[in-house]
């Protein structure tokens, strides 16, 4: 592949043409008693109105959630019936790397032609999830019953290790050391707080009110709730849990969604307030690492990307990850030699929460507007997948159309 053409050549996200909710914390967030797929076509007809984009625009929808929600069955032309507009699509997911995927699918429709504007919804509900019940004809029980999320994280069928144990079983692998991961969580955590205060996710985050299904307001989600301001002194009092990972080192879950929309090349001209901004998928991969290992798949993914298109981490303007352990970015650090401080300059999951669904749609979204920020550029964004998945994707900035 010639990294000039890119991975979908015909295909662009038109900038400014998307935004995220805040990401309240597990347990405190009023969409603990909404059905999350409502919400999310809510508010994403409430964001497209903010962005001054019609609705009558989309011609199709591509959502993306991982946790079960009352209606799933209908899935997207449902979610787009609660926006306001009827149009088709369908429902996709892939653990942690749902955010990512779904844009690489919507530009994959364009590319072949089906479709000029496709909006991405992405969304999950992490905070008092459904109780699943599956049948189970072969055994003395008839059914067993999945409680919740946490029965996942906490049990990978495959190794049957759980998540915060493919963080230690890689810090081990990789000899990280625990003070390290301590300074790299406070520079995280001052890195959200100046983008906030600077103003840069107002640009991105939208408040948005919840609604019950008689749509009254039963609530408003105007901050990321659960994000607290840590130091060092607290950091290093935490007691480990597993290797390099304590309470403050390892992200929470949350709430939310995350939306934008991808175009044809014209499409996205007509439909972004600065056409002159070009934005395009340059291209993709996916590994799969050894079992439980997951924080060092990321890294590899990125390995391999770079060699697939001949770039290099000096090339990249932007480089933002999800990280649900700081130790995933310690690894990514010293798989690459990039220093970490310089990625994730305005902020990241391990702060803010990880909702699954749209964590890497939001990752990808505050990476855009960044590079734009910048000039321009190249946008790196990488995260994991569930227990040894890594995905990572290159995006171009530019102004004035297509570089030459």
């Amino acid at each position: 592949m010639r990294k000039e053409e890119g991975l979908f050549p015909r295909a662009r996200i038109p900038y400014g043409t998307w935004g995220s909710s805040y990401f309240p914390a597990w347990q405190t967030s009023a969409l603990a008693e909404v059905n999350i797929g409502q919400f999310a076509g809510e508010a994403m007809s409430r964001i497209l109105g903010k962005r001054k984009v019609r609705k009558d625009q989309l011609e199709y929808l591509v959502i993306g959630s991982t946790i079960p929600w009352h209606w799933k069955f209908w899935t997207a032309p449902l979610v787009a019936s609660c926006m306001g507009h009827r149009v088709p699509g369908y429902h996709m997911e892939q653990a942690c790397a749902t955010g990512l995927q779904a844009v690489v699918l919507a530009a994959a429709e364009v590319q072949a032609g089906a479709q000029d504007v496709v909006g991405v919804l992405t969304f999950d509900r992490t905070s008092d999830s459904p109780v699943g019940v599956f049948p189970e004809r072969r055994a003395h029980e008839r059914t067993i019953a999945l409680s919740d999320v946490w029965d996942n994280f906490g049990f990978d069928p495959a190794t049957g290790n759980a998540m915060i144990s493919t963080a230690g079983i890689a810090a081990r692998k990789y000899k990280i050391d625990r003070r390290e991961v301590d300074e790299l969580t406070v520079c995280r955590y001052e890195q959200y707080f100046d983008a906030k205060e600077s103003g840069f996710l107002d640009r991105v985050l939208v408040p948005l009110e919840v609604l019950n299904l008689q749509g009254k307001k039963i609530g408003r989600i105007d901050a990321d709730v659960g994000v607290r301001k840590l130091s060092l002194d607290s950091l290093s009092q935490m007691r480990q849990l597993d290797t390099c990972v304590s309470g403050g080192t390892q992200t929470h879950a949350s709430d939310g969604m995350a939306c934008l929309l991808v175009c044809s090349e014209q499409r996205a001209r007509e439909i972004s307030p600065r056409p002159e901004i070009d934005i395009r998928l340059v291209a993709k991969t996916e590994v799969r690492t050894s079992p439980s290992l997951m924080p060092e798949a990321p890294a590899l993914a990125v390995e391999k990307l770079l060699d697939r298109t001949g770039l290099s981490m000096s090339e990249m303007a932007v480089v933002k990850n999800h990280n649900p352990f700081a130790v995933n970015d310690a690894i990514f650090s010293k798989v690459l030699d990039y220093d970490w401080r310089r990625m994730n300059k305005t902020g990241c999951s391990l702060v803010w929460g990880h909702p699954q669904g749209p964590t890497l749609t939001r990752i990808l979204i505050e990476a855009l507007e960044e590079t734009v920020d910048l000039g321009g550029g190249h946008a790196l964004v990488f995260g994991c997948a569930a227990g040894d998945v890594g995905i990572a994707a290159i995006l171009e900035v530019s102004e004035g159309g297509r570089p030459s």
